[in-house]
């Protein structure tokens, strides 16, 4: 098989011996990545579950999660993305919907308009982008851009194991190690921090937001505005894969996370940048590549699959 040259970087398939790396680079985020949590079982399941995914004869999404890495040449992990096929397969998929909504008042001849927050399940059987996280001593010449990018690569390869929609969550703000929005909304109905629901949302899954979260709409005004503040705003570290996914033709048009309140971004598959300009190269291998100057190449079918950049 065409392969990238062994002294470059290059993106692969996730196997269990990566778990240190993982586990290491994990403890790098600050938190707030529930799908790259910095437990070690937690970490294991999922390269466990990426395993499975990647044998399973399927024509269709179903609740497969892969995982990509990133090597640097030397044979270090230094990044790692990942794609779920299909959300809302066990429990729905959560998120906050920002609408305005407008009072009048003839009486006092006052007018008051606000935003409100709406729980719903919009993206139920989409497929996700997710876990995107990139060692800080390689954020440079591209890297994690071909890191995000070869996620829609490896959907192009294999279109018939993903949705017709993705999503993407992105981290929100956090002041330190506190989410605004969690102390004002979420916290008081889950108890503890942010952080620790996140770990155990990675772990358990998230019947427990459907126990607890409130159902009601939420105004905002009532919000202090530092929460008023963090709403579809993303983290300092997530805002160049914000800025990636808008390149990309990802839409951000009022949906939110509801831990914290970090911007949530859908595309069509088909109408994902990536997806829709790459060319086949050759089928027999799969051979693909985008349409770049330095394009990046994608071959092979799942454990096999590689991207790396052209020379």
């Amino acid at each position: 098989m065409i392969a990238p040259r062994p002294d470059r970087p290059f993106i692969r398939m996730a196997r269990m011996e990566d778990l240190d790396a993982l586990f290491a680079l994990a403890g790098l985020s600050g938190g707030g990545m529930t799908n790259l949590p910095q437990d070690r079982d937690a970490l294991r399941e999922r390269l466990s579950w990426s395993e499975r995914s990647l044998a399973a004869p399927i024509t269709a999404p179903e609740d497969e999660f892969y995982m990509l890495v990133l090597e640097d040449g030397a044979g270090r992990v230094i990044g790692t993305a990942s794609i779920f096929s299909r959300v809302g397969a066990h429990w729905p998929f959560y998120s906050y919907k920002v609408a305005r909504v407008t009072h009048v008042s003839r009486g006092l001849d006052r007018m008051f308009s606000t935003h409100v927050l709406h729980l719903v399940n919009d993206f139920d059987g989409a497929s996700e982008v997710a876990g995107l996280l990139l060692h800080p001593d390689a954020r440079a010449h591209g890297l994690g851009a071909m890191l995000a990018r070869s996620r829609f690569l490896f959907i192009a390869q294999h279109r018939e194991r993903f949705g017709d929609q993705v999503v993407a969550e992105l981290r929100g703000w956090m002041d330190g190690r506190t989410s605004p929005f969690w102390d004002a909304v979420a916290g008081p109905f889950f108890g503890g921090d942010m952080l620790e629901a996140d770990l155990f949302n990675a772990m358990h899954g998230n019947q427990f937001i459907a126990d607890l979260m409130p159902r009601y709409p939420i105004y905002t005004s009532m919000l202090p505005a530092s929460a008023r503040e963090a709403i579809g705003r993303p983290h300092e570290g997530s805002a160049p894969a914000y800025r990636l996914l808008l390149a990309e033709d990802f839409l951000d048009d009022g949906y939110c996370d509801i831990f914290d309140a970090g911007p949530t971004v859908h595309a069509r598959t088909d109408h994902i940048r990536t997806i829709r300009e790459c060319e086949v190269i050759d089928p027999n291998i799969p051979l693909r590549a985008t349409k770049e100057p330095h394009r990046l190449i994608a071959a092979g079918l799942l454990r096999d699959f590689r991207v790396w950049k052209e020379e």
